[in-house]
């Protein structure tokens, strides 16, 4: 009988071993990816708002100086003297906020400028109105200039939250606009009171161009610090804002009606317009703190939802990771087993007459008869039993 062959067993190839972890790869490949660009998008939201709230600091040091220069203006025009104290004290809280985040904001070049001329102007102080005008003029250019380059290096004017954008163009351009503007209104019917009637003509043209000055950045206040609320998710934006800002507004409506020129004489109250801006002052005073803290809450709002999705990020990465790891193994495991039984010999057939040598417990082999017909006795049987017959 033949005894057929063995199966051989195929070895896996080291494509197939290696085709586990292929396919662990090409998953854990784009999550790595994702996780990535997720991490740095978010980083730059956070580096961003975090550069904003740098930017809001400064506008904040800014404010007491735009206070001091337009009252240091006005003294020096009407002829009045005026301390120089309160000027000092804010051009030294600004000097120590520059030297500390004018770097980042990259603002010290223009503050440092800014400064001398106000140094400048306090030594020097000039007698002529005329020329305290122009000269006090220049300074609060450069003012205004410092605070627009605070908003465009801090990323304050590109802000993409609605009302956080409304805010800061608030605080940041639209106020100290109105304040400076107002404060130069209130010199120049100082001085138009002074000039002789030939020059009325161009007092007149100047008077109504500030006018214009003064009062649409006041309403460009009102209006964005109105939209600012509406568009908001905080509920305390709108009850921290709205009251201060109705007095803004009916100081705001009171300067245009005492800088507006009588119908009779064609001439403005100095001494109205001069308690008018005063009040528009003292209000805008009250209202900028308080757009600059909802606008420094907005931002710390999102720094933290910021930091909470990267830890989201984090931990779906993470687990992601460990599922991979996780089906990663039991992939290698499996194709160890494969390995293992591919390399161990193959078991002997049912069908085979092979056994193992000495062992009692098995008949002996044999070799097959041929066969026989019924009835017909084969010849080694006639003669094994013809001797038991004949005795018989």
């Amino acid at each position: 009988m033949t005894v057929p062959a063995p199966r051989v067993r195929r070895r896996t190839s080291v494509l197939g071993r290696l085709l586990p972890l292929l396919l662990v790869v090409a998953l854990l490949a784009p999550v790595c990816l994702l996780f990535a660009q997720t991490w740095r998008q978010s980083g730059d939201d956070r580096d961003l708002a975090a550069r904003e709230r740098l930017g809001v600091q400064y506008l904040r040091a800014l404010a007491p100086v735009t206070d001091a220069l337009v009252d240091a203006q006005s003294a020096a025009v009407s002829g009045r003297p005026a301390s120089g104290e309160a000027l000092t004290r804010a051009v030294e809280e600004a000097a120590a906020v520059d030297s500390r985040i004018g770097s980042d904001l990259r603002s010290q070049e223009r503050w440092a400028g800014l400064r001398a001329k106000l140094e400048a102007l306090r030594d020097r102080r000039p007698t002529d109105p005329e020329s305290a005008y122009t000269a006090y003029g220049e300074v609060t250019d450069l003012l205004l200039a410092l605070h627009r380059k605070v908003r465009e290096s801090s990323g304050l004017v590109r802000d993409a939250g609605a009302d956080s954008f409304f805010l800061q163009d608030s605080a940041g351009e639209e106020l100290p606009e109105a304040v400076v503007s107002a404060g130069r209104l209130a010199d120049l019917v100082t001085l138009a009171a002074g000039r002789p009637a030939a020059e009325r003509t161009r007092s007149l043209i100047e008077l109504s161009s500030l006018r214009v000055a003064a009062l649409a950045p006041a309403t460009d206040v009102v209006d964005n610090l109105r939209s600012a609320v509406d568009s908001s998710e905080s509920t305390d934006l709108g009850a921290n804002v709205l009251t201060p800002l109705d007095t803004y507004q009916r100081s705001v409506e009171a300067l245009a009606a005492y800088s507006a020129p009588a119908p009779a004489t064609g001439t403005v109250d100095p001494g109205q317009l001069a308690a008018a801006r005063l009040n528009t002052q003292a209000a805008a005073r009250q209202l900028q703190p308080v757009i600059l803290s909802e606008l420094d809450a907005l931002l710390a709002e999102r720094i933290d939802g910021i930091d909470r999705d990267r830890w989201v990020t984090t931990g779906a990465g993470a687990a992601a990771v460990l599922l991979l790891g996780w089906l990663a193994a039991l992939l290698i495991a499996a194709s160890r087993r494969a390995h293992r039984r591919a390399a161990m010999p193959a078991p002997p057939t049912e069908n085979s007459d092979t056994r193992p040598p000495g062992d009692p417990w098995q008949p002996t082999s044999y070799d097959p008869r041929p066969l026989q017909p019924i009835g017909a006795a084969p010849e080694a049987e006639s003669a094994q039993w013809g001797s038991f017959d004949a005795a018989r």
